[in-house]
């Protein structure tokens, strides 16, 4: 019982965070739950895996709930979704299988260093937005390449999935700028890679319960290849109550500090992985 109450307690953090910051909540869980199965004893040679596996999957149902709302806005450019699609479901596939064959020391460097990209990100975004002059729109026209041929999109596709699934994310951190370098609007590459997030999710579940399946006798009880049941019900259960409050804060003035306290959220968690990793 008082893991199922880590869970909800985890699953209401990264839904707040999620509707607070409009991203799949990956960053957090990952090492969270990483954390949380190595105090229960699970196959460590099968943690990080079983970590992304649950991730993604509950990434399904915010992806889901994510694209409808952004559906309903017309602010899903269905035409690129079809053409990136076929790619995002390769390059998911690839990804999961990779995130399979690779031992968990690899995986947790690529995991770890994507945090620290993510966070480094945020913390410029930040750090350009208090200061005049230097918005993220500057020089943004000099900045953008229009990419008309269905085969580029396609190719992108492949690599934002790849990854994607290598690290549990929704694909959003890099959908969006390279949308918005195809020239689309800010609003419609947001709504567009809300959208995209719901093939790579499902793919990237799929992907990690099948591969899972090959190592069942290694797996704890009640998991469904590298999905772990008993977590990811209480992650989806905690996460769709809190996301709501998480949206209606980003309107407050506490905005910045919050994403602040994100940032050194993030740094906190791949210096604990690191440390794991090379203790």
């Amino acid at each position: 019982m008082e893991w199922w109450l880590m869970y909800l307690l985890l699953g209401a953090v990264v839904g707040f965070f999620a509707g607070l910051l409009g991203i799949g909540g990956g960053l957090i869980t990952v090492p969270a739950l990483t954390f949380m199965f190595t105090a229960q004893n699970f196959p460590p040679d099968r943690i990080l895996h079983l970590a992304l596996g649950t991730t993604m999957a509950t990434i399904i149902f915010t992806s889901a709930v994510s694209l409808y709302t952004h559906h309903k806005h017309a602010a899903v450019n269905w035409i690129i979704f079809r053409y990136m699609t076929p790619g995002i479901i390769i390059g998911t596939l690839a990804g999961t299988v990779l995130a399979s064959a690779l031992a968990t020391q690899f995986l947790s460097i690529i995991f770890t260093l994507f945090i620290c990209y993510a966070a480094t990100n945020m913390l410029l975004k930040l750090f350009s937005k208090s200061r005049p002059g230097m918005g993220s729109n500057t020089n943004s026209n000099q900045n953008r390449r229009m990419f008309s041929k269905k085969t580029e999109f396609q190719a992108a596709g492949g690599v934002i999935g790849a990854i994607s699934s290598l690290v549990a994310i929704g694909g959003g951190i890099l959908t969006v700028p390279f949308l918005t370098l195809c020239n689309i609007r800010l609003q419609h590459a947001i709504g567009t890679a809300a959208a995209i997030g719901f093939p790579i999710a499902l793919t990237g579940t799929t992907g990690y319960i099948v591969n899972g399946f090959m190592q069942v006798q290694q797996l704890p009880p009640y998991s469904l290849g590298y999905v772990y049941l008993p977590a990811l019900g209480w992650l989806i259960l905690a996460s769709m109550l809190t996301a709501p409050l998480g949206a209606k804060t980003t309107h407050s003035a506490q905005t910045d500090t919050l994403k602040k306290l994100f940032v050194a959220l993030l740094y906190g968690l791949a210096g604990k992985m690191l440390f794991d990793l090379f203790a």
